[in-house]
């Protein structure tokens, strides 16, 4: 079984080239979905996050806000890191009994595992192969704030903190452009594929 990391910039199509990956055959984990599931209550970091970040994260409910949790550690790097540590073990050792599970379902398989920052944390030493979603960052922009509802002055602030997208192709295997129309981007998808295939032949 080919084990693949996704990852790149704000807005760069991730979730958009995973899903057609995913349309070829691919199987398809989205960590974010994981990370949250991790901070539910029962999730597997739930109670170390509340017990560290205290009451002013959690709802009227005592569930955790991701709005509130964000809003607090996304401009102090040290509480960043520190939330980081307590929920991306949980998600890697989901993601590792999600390939085992795989491998034992579809030992020829292609395992795609989508995620936001597989560089930054060292992740993507995990993977056989690492795709790479990049597009010009004024799209990014114009794409964030359309999608999430940003600010200009947001999304740069975001996209600040973010390791730069030339950065990231040094690691990469395969980059996708996903600056030109879908039609084109799953042109480049549907190459991908055949190539990722051809590995696993």
């Amino acid at each position: 079984m080919l084990r693949v990391g996704l990852t790149g910039g704000l807005a760069t199509g991730k979730s958009f080239v995973g899903h057609a990956l995913a349309a070829h055959g691919c199987h398809l984990l989205q960590a974010d979905a994981l990370g949250h599931a991790a901070l539910e209550r029962g999730g597997g970091a739930y109670g170390e996050v509340a017990a560290a970040f205290g009451r002013q994260i959690l709802d009227e409910t005592g569930a955790i806000d991701r709005r509130k949790l964000g809003s607090l550690v996304f401009d102090d790097p040290a509480l960043l890191a520190r939330l980081n540590a307590m929920v991306h073990p949980v998600v890697i050792a989901q993601q590792q009994t999600w390939f085992e599970d795989l491998e034992r379902r579809d030992p020829h398989g292609i395992g795609v595992v989508e995620a936001a920052i597989l560089i930054e944390t060292g992740s993507y030493q995990r993977f056989q192969k690492l795709i790479l979603t990049v597009c010009p960052r004024e799209l990014q922009v114009e794409r964030a704030m359309k999608r999430d509802g940003l600010t200009r002055e947001e999304v740069l602030r975001r996209l600040d903190r973010q390791m730069p997208l030339e950065e990231k192709r040094r690691y990469a295997d395969y980059v996708i452009d996903t600056s030109g129309d879908k039609a084109g981007t799953l042109g480049q998808v549907a190459r991908l594929y055949n190539t990722l295939r051809s590995l696993e032949t």
